[in-house]
């Protein structure tokens, strides 16, 4: 790994024509950097973040004009008809406020949040009402879909539709596969953990009918959570696709959901994560905390990620959220710094009722009808007529499906359409935050999406003692500490039996939450004795916490983790280079597992054993030119689908679409694996080394066929292999010579979905960290980070790609805090004024 040099030029230039706003107080300047990120210095709140919007607007209009219609279900209207059930999903889950509602709503994320977040919609929609005004200007993507950005309102600022939610869909299919296959079998598969007793728990009764979950439950759901997708006008999906209606549903007990949809969700949920680590002051060579984060999502042009600086009016703080939100998710002020990864909050449940036969708006609660209730809705369609609808809720929430020959309906209880769980707002809390104290109360109030939140202080007064921060106890010494946030329903037990969340449950009134748990009651550390937090999406629950079923039962595999503590804990002090290596790292842990069994076996086949043979003398690094990389990777694949046909009954795979990783190693490390028989029988036995050679002899032919038959050309890091390129959405719209100007790649690749430089398991790298942040809290000015492509989403701009050959070679750019440093990198110096 190399980190990309870095160079440094002054440019300044002020605009040659001040832009005047009637809605800002005082004049605002803002210094964009050579790297596309705006520097904002205000005199007054309200202009700070006027500005803000104002700058998002500029660089990511037409990824703000998507964001707005996902929330407001208004997609249909752009794209047409086959927008229908996103649009009704989207309403149906919308989260409603009322004008009475809605400051209180948006003071949750912020003493002053109303004010904060009316003035940064007002600047979204200063630059939107002025750029309409020159439409010939606009980012191409809204003239090839002949339309216009719309204008901001503060509740599509606190939209739910794009949050990382929680687990109903997981709820629904677990239901499903202990009707097929039992709940043993279930747990014999999945992993649940942390449980002292895994054989029995946790706890996976049916208390409904597991043959009627065989129908399209979720569709509504499912439509408004699946990514956008534009097609020429020609494609046969668009035109089979059907109105939406209020007409019974027939049930179809033999309905199979489409895989496409499902590799979707368990790609979302196995690949979506992140890395974040803080080390004390006796871990670092500054002798300071430091702080590493890189979250991984969907890689996209844009990125989901953008970077800005808060200067003014007592704010001072850098990092990067979402364009659609103001302030900063992941970043630091001048008194420390914080990151995120995602924990496993459990904060949705599936219920299930009877419906009254002569009036199937009505529900059983409680052995009495209940009646539903309806808003009635127009969905206006690009093409065609509006479209009425009927939205449905019980007292637990959005109606998502109803069953009229068995007289049930289905209904999604979402802890995340409570107030205050608008996605990573309270953030706004954070970046004011003086101490760990501050922090920890701002945590209190992110409700969504569970995360690890971490902090880095930095000393308050002066370098920082050789014995460093006191362990459990809040200092001024440079505190490091983890709070894990999130909406936290408490399920108490229901007959005698552990309500888990874990499959659907009745909703007669016997399955009822007990509030929210406290979210300083989740699990928590301040200045751990071992001098550092790392968190990377895997389990850091205690075995006995108290609330276990306030919280999630399946967390991403350790390998990623355990590396990270690794390097940690290799006796050697800390600088930023070391966490940058650290967060490029290539090194399967798996891998350490695996290829050792290879030692003592022969293959039959010559060029098997030569494969072999570069495993056996390979390093576990799965970097880009590594030939032993591309064997490996593609044999751990070949054996990860041999055990997956051979343990996953065929019922049960439209349900369960990959097996984790622990299971993997567990069963490999046995020399005859057991596998049960789908009918009852005995046990049958696989020969485990036989199956390592198979599967080796799979890999070397699948990437014969791939890469040729010259096995030295084998390099993992090139275009038939690990890549990646980045596709616009709207490519499939477009001239050849545009998709050139405005796609990206391929560029080489290393890793994969267990390193720590998280790759994803697809050969084109669809996931991992777009962003990355560090932080050593000694001096601001040396914060490093990236943001892969660049900055605006606007093609015809300059930082559209200017940062991806960047963050291919793993490189960074200078984070500047102090004006100084930020004036000697400055590209463009504007002028925002008022004219009042």
């Amino acid at each position: 790994m190399r980190i990309a040099p870095v160079i440094v030029f002054f440019l300044s230039v002020f605009s040659l024509t001040p832009r005047s706003f009637a809605q800002l107080q005082k004049p605002v300047e803002v210094i964009r950097d050579r790297w596309g990120v705006n520097h904002i210095y205000a005199q007054t709140e309200h202009d700070l973040f006027y500005a803000q919007g104002y700058c998002a607007a500029q660089d990511r209009l037409f990824q703000l004009e998507i964001w707005r219609r996902q929330a407001t279900g208004t997609v249909a209207e752009l794209l047409g008809p086959q927008e229908l059930k996103r649009d009704q999903g989207a309403r149906l889950f919308r989260f409603r406020t009322t004008p009475q509602t809605l400051d209180a709503e948006l003071n949750h994320y912020h003493p002053r949040g109303s004010t904060i977040i009316r003035a940064f919609v007002e600047g979204i929609n200063a630059y939107i009402t002025e750029i309409r005004k020159t439409p010939d200007k606009l980012p191409f993507e809204f003239k090839v879909l002949k339309t216009e950005p719309g204008l901001w309102t503060p509740e599509i600022v606190i939209s739910r539709h794009q949050g990382l939610l929680s687990n109903v869909r997981d709820e629904l299919n677990f239901g499903r596969l202990v009707h097929l296959i039992g709940a043993e079998k279930l747990r014999q598969l999945q992993w649940f953990h942390p449980t002292p007793t895994p054989d029995r728990e946790p706890n996976l009764t049916l208390q409904i009918d597991g043959a009627q979950l065989m129908q399209p439950i979720l569709e509504l759901y499912d439509a408004f959570r699946l990514p956008l997708k534009f097609t020429p006008p020609t494609d046969t999906r668009q035109a089979s696709a059907g109105p939406v209606t209020d007409s019974p549903r027939i049930p179809n007990l033999h309905f199979t959901p489409s895989p496409e949809v499902e590799d979707w969700f368990d790609t979302e949920k196995t690949m979506v994560g992140s890395n974040n680590w803080v080390v004390d002051g006796r871990h670092s060579v500054s002798g300071y905390p430091m702080l590493a984060n890189d979250p991984h999502r969907a890689q996209s042009a844009p990125s989901l990620r953008y970077w800005v600086h808060l200067h003014g009016a007592g704010w001072n703080v850098v990092g990067a959220g979402e364009p659609t939100l103001p302030g900063v998710s992941i970043g630091h002020n001048e008194y420390g710094a914080w990151g995120l990864t995602i924990f496993e909050t459990d904060n949705e449940d599936l219920y299930v009722y009877e419906t009254n036969p002569r009036n199937p708006n009505q529900y059983r609660y409680k052995g009495r009808w209940e009646s539903m209730r309806l808003i009635r809705d127009t969905i206006r369609v690009k093409g065609g007529q509006a479209v009425p609808v009927i939205l449905k809720y019980t007292r637990h929430g959005p109606v998502t499906f109803e069953d009229t020959q068995n007289h049930k309906a289905y209904a999604v209880r979402a802890g995340w359409l409570e107030k205050g769980c608008a996605p990573y707002l309270a953030s706004l809390r954070m970046n004011e935050a003086r101490n760990w104290t501050e922090f920890r109360q701002a945590c209190a109030y992110s409700r969504i999406p569970g995360e690890n939140m971490i902090w880095a202080g930095r000393p308050s007064a002066g370098r920082p003692s050789a014995s460093g921060p006191v362990p459990g106890q809040a200092t001024t010494k440079g505190d490091i500490g983890w709070q894990a946030v999130g909406i936290s329903p408490i399920r108490p037990a229901v007959g005698g039996q552990s309500w888990t969340g874990l499959v659907p449950v009745p909703g007669d009134g016997r399955y009822e939450w007990n509030g929210y748990l406290p979210i300083q009651k989740l699990p928590n550390k301040l200045n751990p004795p071992e001098g550092y937090v790392a968190t990377a999406n895997n389990n850091l629950t205690p075995i006995d916490f108290p609330d276990r079923n306030a919280i999630g039962w399946v967390w991403a595999g350790p390998s990623r983790a355990h590396r990270i503590e690794e390097v940690l804990n290799n006796g050697e002090r800390k600088t930023l280079t070391d966490f940058a290596r650290l967060q490029a790292d290539y090194l399967s842990i798996p891998a350490r597992t695996l290829v050792p069994l290879l030692g003592p076996l022969v293959a039959d086949d010559s060029r098997t054993e030569q494969a072999s043979s570069y495993l056996r003398k390979w390093n576990y690094q799965l970097e880009p030119g590594s030939v032993a990389a591309s064997i490996y990777v593609a044999w751990e694949t070949q054996l990860r689908q041999a055990l997956y046909q051979t343990m996953v009954p065929e019922r049960a795979r439209p349900y369960l679409r990959s097996l984790p990783t622990k299971r993997i190693l567990d069963w490999l490390s046995l020399p005859l694996i057991p596998v049960p028989d789908s009918t009852g029988g005995p046990l049958r036995l696989i020969n485990r080394d036989s199956l390592l050679l198979t599967c080796l002899d799979q890999a070397v032919s699948t990437l014969t066929k791939r890469l040729g038959g010259d096995m030295d050309e084998w390099q993992y890091g090139q275009r038939a292999n690990k890549h990646i390129s980045l596709t616009h959405p709207l490519s499939a719209l477009v001239s050849e010579d545009e998709r050139k100007r405005i796609n990206l790649g391929p560029i080489p690749r290393g890793g994969y979905s267990e390193t720590v430089n998280n790759t994803g398991n697809n050969l084109n790298q669809e996931h991992g960290a777009s962003f990355r942040i560090l932080v050593d809290t000694e001096d601001w000015d040396r914060t490093l980070g990236i943001n892969s492509p660049g900055q605006s989403g606007d093609p015809a701009s300059p930082h559209y790609r200017d940062l991806f050959e960047l963050w291919g070679q793993n490189g960074y750019f200078p984070v500047f805090f102090s004006r100084e440093k930020v004036k000697a990198a400055a590209e463009k110096t504007t002028v925002l004024k008022t004219n009042r």
